[in-house]
């Protein structure tokens, strides 16, 4: 095994001289591989996502107590051997830096100075950040906070080009690879899961290089790879074609180094090895990241568009109409937002969109509670909203302080400029402020109420008549879908992929979408079979709080037309809390000879569903009887 040599100096290299707004094309010039999607350079939104992103601004991402945050990583705090407190800080930060781009207010930004100041404050002489006792160095969650302390300081090197957060970052992975040195050298035997959480510090290292153009970070970020592949690893490449919840034994102990299925570890692995694809260029790379995501995709993300069990992948997509334990972690959802973003930035493919999408309006919305305060920590697709627990004495937990991460990385990728123009992802009334390739800039308003509505118009605003293309999501979901320009349709519009508009287009000019919204049903196991509802991308669940006659968990049976599709009339008004809904008829179980009668029963969308704290019982999955003359 190649032992990492000590860095006892560190010298700042002339890239830290240059200003901030030279950044981008200096991280760039050392990619191998650009994305094919960048973000808006503003955005702003509407309607209910908007309140959605205003609460958690106001509610979880200002009212944070930063002095709790940075006390952990004091001289006299410097005790711990087997928690995880160190990756509050960084979490809580990274959410707060997408939440100022969103809304760059100087409140917030005042915040977010204090809060480096006070992490950089309490950097030792080697570099070292973290709450670890110095004989516990490296154990346990040591490397996983130091992770995340980079990552933050990272985001505000990147948002103010202040040299002394990006001297802070190398120092510290300069003293990690020092205590690597000290060690035996080998990430992936430290702490949890097969070292995943560990070595998923990849992200970080591999940002850096591209931030400082130090080539020991580049090695430092290939050598992680190589330890993963050893007998000792998660192997990550060369177990991308197994099932991810197949890829080691079940370990004796859960939680534990020999625990291989680790999900939020598992993903943050592969993020960091898509930043090594763009340094490296290393197809191998790309591949091991689209198959497991695959993979992951179609063994593993329920109607909700998330997964896991007590924080493992166990082959859950089939299993999703059971009553699952621990379902659902919010720190999963976030991560594989996070992932298929990463891969729609990459490759602009429609798949990984319509993923995020399903995620977002599902089961990251329905994480959060109404004010934006609360995240909660599982979420199951039957039983009950709970709030989650405390973790490590720091007032909230891992799924509070990650949450946000995922709520504000959708914005930024609503609509995204390319090449060519702009491709439009998500459709979210709202206004959106693109750099186009020759410099000049164009705005995208979005006037809609979707997914409440299946109309979407959207106005484009070039500086002045320029040809672009414009280009559409069409959602996988949606089998009848009209585009319209200036009121003259466009046609080969095909779903599940983007339909590309290329024209000279005019300030003021107009897209008319409209969208499938009938209701679908979706249907998983056999003997018993189980069926769930859903309307363009939102999964509609019953609730205690809707009084129908018929109480959540009674056996129903949908009425279908003959194309499946069932029936969904909408609420003329909706209860209080309630985002969408609906009502659809529904056949009873009955014992009389001639059956029961169709009789309404009310839903309302997954987000909505079970956030009331004093009814929070729900019921997505709706169990069918088994019935033996069925084949």
């Amino acid at each position: 095994m190649v032992l990492f040599q000590s860095f006892n100096t560190f010298i700042i290299r002339s890239l830290f001289a240059v200003s901030v707004l030279l950044l981008p094309s200096l991280v760039f010039s050392q990619q191998q591989v650009q994305d094919r999607l960048s973000p808006v350079i503003s955005v702003h939104m509407n309607g209910t996502i908007g309140d959605r992103l205003n609460a958690s601004y106001e509610n979880r991402i200002l009212v944070q107590d930063v002095d709790r945050l940075i006390a952990v990583f004091k001289a006299e705090n410097r005790t711990e051997t087997r928690m995880w407190q160190s990756e509050f800080w960084g979490k809580w930060f990274t959410s707060a830096v997408l939440a100022y781009r969103y809304k760059p207010e100087p409140r917030l930004k005042k915040v977010l100075d204090y809060a480096v100041n006070g992490l950089i404050a309490t950097q030792t002489p080697n570099g070292y950040i973290g709450n670890y006792d110095k004989e516990h160095l490296l154990e346990q969650w040591d490397v996983w906070g130091r992770k995340y302390c980079m990552l933050g300081l990272l985001d505000y090197y990147d948002l103010t080009g202040d040299k002394k957060s990006l001297k802070a970052a190398a120092r510290l992975a300069d003293n990690l690879m020092d205590d690597l040195a000290k060690s035996d050298g080998i990430l992936v035997t430290k702490g949890n899961y097969r070292g995943m959480a560990a070595s998923s510090v990849l992200e970080p290292i591999a940002l850096l290089y591209g931030r400082t153009q130090e080539k020991k970070y580049l090695a430092f970020a290939e050598e992680i790879v190589k330890q993963w592949e050893t007998s000792e690893g998660p192997q990550l490449i060369s177990k991308s074609n197994i099932n991810v919840a197949d890829r080691f034994p079940k370990p004796k102990n859960w939680y534990s180094w020999e625990q291989g299925q680790k999900a939020y570890e598992m993903m943050s692995c592969y993020e960091g090895l898509l930043e090594l694809y763009r340094l490296t260029g290393k197809d191998e790379y790309k591949k091991a990241v689209e198959n497991t995501w695959q993979n992951i995709k179609d063994t593993e993300i329920n109607v909700a568009g998330s997964g896991a069990s007590v924080e493992m992948w166990f082959g859950g997509k089939a299993l999703q109409g059971n009553p699952v334990y621990h379902y659902q972690e919010t720190c999963v959802t976030v991560t594989w937002i996070k992932l298929s973003t990463q891969l729609l930035r990459l490759t602009g493919e429609a798949k990984y969109a319509d993923a995020v999408e399903k995620a977002y309006y599902n089961a990251l919305l329905g994480s959060m509670s109404s004010d934006g305060f609360h995240w909660a920590k599982y979420t199951p697709l039957t039983g009950q909203r709970l709030p989650g627990s405390e973790q490590c004495g720091m007032g909230l937990n891992c799924c509070e302080a990650s949450g946000p991460r995922g709520l504000f990385n959708f914005p930024f990728y609503a609509v995204t400029e390319t090449n060519e123009g702009v491709q439009v992802n998500y459709y979210v009334d709202g206004e959106y402020t693109l750099k186009m390739p020759d410099k000049k800039r164009v705005l995208v308003k979005q006037h809609t109420a979707y997914p409440v509505e299946d109309k979407v118009m959207l106005q484009v605003y070039p500086d002045k008549a320029a040809a672009l293309t414009v280009s559409l999501r069409i959602p996988e979901w949606s089998a009848q879908t009209t585009v319209k320009v200036n009121g003259k349709e466009v046609h080969s519009v095909q779903v599940g992929s983007y339909r590309s508009i290329e024209r000279t287009w005019k300030p003021g000019d107009q897209i008319e979408l409209h969208l499938d919204m009938r209701g679908r049903i979706e249907k998983t196991g056999k003997n018993p079979s189980y069926l769930a509802i859903m309307r363009g991308p939102v999964l509609l669940s019953r609730d205690a709080r809707l009084n129908d006659t018929t109480p959540v968990g009674a056996i129903l049976k949908p009425i279908v037309n003959d194309k499946g599709y069932i029936n969904l009339s909408q609420a003329k008004s909706n209860s209080e809390g309630i985002w969408m809904q609906y009502s659809a008829l529904f056949v009873p179980e009955s014992y009389s000879e001639g059956g029961a009668a169709p009789i309404p029963i009310n839903l309302c969308d997954y987000a909505s569903a079970g956030n009331d704290k004093n009814q929070p019982f729900f019921q997505v999955w709706l169990p069918q009887l088994v019935d033996p003359r069925d084949k």
